[in-house]
């Protein structure tokens, strides 16, 4: 039989032994253990690792529209957000993020986004008063007309026929025309770029913000200088030896 002062500090011993055991080099902490990713739930690195690149790090001053820009907000209500993250925007670069349409978030991920970027940045104050035009509309606006709304409101900027001014550059580059739906326009009309120095609706002609029937028509106009064949401005030239038809 141990006696029992001996057994106390065998058992002592084995105690520090154990405990010593989760300090061995190589044993995985807490914070090393990887997550699921479809747990992770922080806005910052959702929005960081999925929307910055184009849309910048603060939701503004990326290559593609600033979606954290208090007009654009006003605008686009929650379910038009869902779905240009959830299922992407056609025809552009802007790609489907929910698993659903192919992409690697969680319907839960795309409302964390969602819910960041209303709460972040929409300012309903700085629109107070004022009842902005509508995101969309149901009917075309009339391309004809649009050349007059274009000489009013944007030539000053783009110069003659969209080709570039002295303050801003050509907006009936095909290439430009080719990354943007009609759709896309229309909220670059409204929204404008302001991180690039180009007003909202409100401002290409002070004291005379346009219509929405003036926006759908200017959008009319710039749709129907987009080109066939994006990126080749000689249509006639003849076909490189081996291009299919």
């Amino acid at each position: 039989m141990i006696p029992r002062r001996p057994l106390l500090v065998l058992f002592t011993a084995a105690i520090f032994s154990c405990a010593g055991c989760s300090n061995l080099p190589g044993r995985p902490t807490p914070d090393s253990i990887p997550i699921d990713p479809d747990n992770v739930t922080d806005f910052n690195l959702l929005y960081g690792k999925n929307c910055s690149g184009c849309h910048g790090a603060d939701a503004k001053g990326g290559a593609a529209l600033s979606i954290g820009d208090p007009v654009y907000l006003a605008i686009a209500d929650d379910s038009v957000l869902r779905k240009a993250v959830a299922n992407g925007i056609a025809g552009t670069s802007m790609p489907a993020f929910a698993k659903s349409a192919g992409g690697m978030l969680t319907d839960d991920q795309v409302d964390v986004i969602i819910r960041g970027i209303r709460e972040r940045y929409s300012k309903p104050s700085s629109l107070a008063g004022v009842t902005p035009p509508p995101y969309a509309v149901s009917e075309s606006g009339d391309a004809a007309r649009g050349a007059a709304v274009y000489d009013t409101f944007c030539s000053s900027c783009h110069g003659p026929a969209g080709k570039g001014g002295p303050q801003a550059g050509s907006i009936v580059d095909g290439s430009f025309l080719a990354l943007l739906t009609d759709q896309e326009l229309r909220i670059l009309v409204i929204v404008g770029r302001p991180d690039l120095g180009a007003p909202d609706w409100r401002g290409n002609v002070p004291g005379k913000p346009m219509s929405s029937q003036e926006i759908s028509d200017v959008v009319a106009w710039l749709s129907a200088q987009r080109p066939q064949f994006a990126g080749r401005p000689y249509p006639n030239a003849p076909k490189p030896a081996g291009e299919l038809p």
